[in-house]
């Protein structure tokens, strides 16, 4: 038995070292991921909010519209993933962030210039939607030219880290609204408020007037992003990367002929469109059944700005109202701390066994909501929640990359994203009747019967999982990028 298998403590340790060795390029991609995570985060968890006190529409239709955006996202990941396999990372990433700013200040511009509350017929409620789908556009490239990075940019030492790592910054970027955002929209609130007082306009100071405020600071930082990558992630840094990949891959005995070759074949081959429909990811039958089978634990995912921030604020009394920002992104900054844990210790695991174990995790804490609206309950749910997503969402995108043949990163990651639409178009079709239904804004609640609803939802996607893992087996044995069964 060798010393490295006696030494549990280095074998979770060397991940993060030999992760710390990556290139000066692939840091860039992680601070402007995390930088994208608290904008996105942030200002997903007032959208229902802004749309209910500010475009004047009800739970129903707010949590439609919000379903439409972040499900937008990701149907535009389908067709606008391959971007960054047709023009590069580099530019793909530039492009998408300039159209998120140019979103951004679209969407936070409308309450200045047009009259609030007009409903589904005034023109802030359009003015809200382009902007929306400038961000929807941008989205699109970004996050497969994000994971496009880490697979172009790491090696079979780092990659699983490499995966981990993204995903965990951008879940720190999501917690950091907790931190940023009351401050920020505190101040705001009262600089209104007492504007309107001045000027003798009367004001209901319980309306979330300092939602703007806070919106154009996330306009600032969607700025810094861009910014961030024309520093770090340039053409020399893209060089310097590439030649220090070129120098470990001769040190293990590959030859300048063999690396030539795997260069040209990274290259994306014109295709018919009868060619893209025969090679297409869904063909596969293991594939396709893998990834739509994890809807229903996804709509946990979704439930975490359709649900949880009216939740907090309307059931979890005076506290959870105050501190909304703060118990809603709590999930972020576990996920951040957990996931590159949990992927050191997790590194030789089966992906299979990784995926039923951790949705199982995820799925069944759903229940303790069940028992009522308790500040421990919610806390509870949030950290198990988060054990269980750090166990197996990590391992779900690194194996669409990984599987994804040469050239085809950027594509493949855009179709294992395509039921992850599905979950959320479909999520926010009944959340905001569940809402209006047992958690109203006036009114008795039972909240139980929703959570009650929710578990039963989240628990089929492991159950399901843990019945056909036989026949995935078979399918995942040539491509699981992590093929030990211990």
């Amino acid at each position: 038995m060798s010393n490295e298998s006696k030494n549990p403590l280095k074998e979770i340790i060397q991940p993060f070292i030999d992760f710390a060795k990556v290139p000066k390029v692939l840091w860039g991609v992680n601070i402007s991921y995390m930088i994208e995570g608290m904008v996105y985060f942030g200002m997903l968890t007032f959208l229902v909010i802004y749309f209910n006190d500010y475009v004047g529409v009800n739970d129903k239709i707010a949590g439609w519209m919000v379903g439409a955006f972040t499900g937008g996202i990701t149907l535009s990941m389908l067709f606008l993933g391959s971007v960054s396999d047709k023009i590069g990372i580099r530019k793909a990433l530039l492009l998408a962030m300039i159209s998120m700013f140019i979103g951004r200040v679209i969407f936070t511009s409308g309450p200045y210039a047009f009259k609030w509350g007009g409903g589904t017929h005034s023109m802030l409620f359009f003015i809200s939607l382009l902007g929306l789908l400038f961000v929807v556009i941008g989205y699109g490239m970004y996050q497969p030219s994000a994971y496009s990075a880490v697979k172009e940019f790491t090696d079979e030492k780092t990659s699983a880290m490499g995966y981990a790592v993204l995903y965990a910054v951008m879940n720190l970027g999501g917690f950091l609204p907790a931190i940023v955002s009351p401050p920020i929209r505190h101040w705001y609130k009262n600089l209104v408020i007492n504007k309107l007082k001045s000027a003798g306009v009367h004001i209901n100071p319980e309306i979330h007037y300092g939602i703007p405020g806070v919106f154009w600071f996330y306009v600032i930082c969607t700025f810094i992003g861009i910014i961030v990558l024309l520093i770090f992630v340039n053409k020399k840094t893209i060089q310097m990367a590439l030649e220090e990949k070129k120098r470990k891959d001769l040190e293990k005995g590959k030859t300048l002929e063999e690396i030539k070759k795997e260069e040209e074949s990274k290259k994306p081959r014109k295709r018919t469109f009868m060619e893209y429909l025969k090679e297409h990811p869904l063909r596969d039958k293991r594939f396709a059944f893998f990834i739509f089978i994890l809807i229903p634990v996804q709509t946990l995912f979704a439930h975490n700005w359709l649900t949880l921030p009216p939740y907090v604020d309307r059931a979890l009394g005076p506290i959870g109202k105050s501190y909304l920002e703060t118990f809603v992104n709590l999930n972020p900054i576990l996920i951040f701390v957990l996931t590159p844990l949990v992927a050191a210790i997790t590194a030789k695991k089966d992906i299979l066994k990784m995926m039923i174990l951790g949705t199982f995790v995820m799925s069944l804490p759903t229940f303790l909501l069940a028992i009522g609206p308790y500040i421990s309950t919610f806390l509870a749910y949030i950290i198990i929640m988060s054990v269980g997503e750090a166990m197996w969402q990590p391992r779900f995108l690194q194996y669409a990359a990984e599987i994804a043949p040469p050239g085809r990163t950027g594509e493949y990651m855009g179709v294992a994203q395509f039921p992850w639409f599905l979950t959320k178009i479909v999520t926010s079709l009944y959340s905001g009747w569940f809402l209006m239904k047992f958690c109203p804004e006036n009114g008795p609640k039972h909240t139980q019967t929703m959570w009650f609803i929710y578990g039963l939802i989240a628990v089929s996607s492991p159950v399901f999982l843990l019945l056909a893992k036989n026949w995935l087996r078979k399918g995942m044995k040539d491509k699981s990028p992590a093929t030990a069964t211990n």
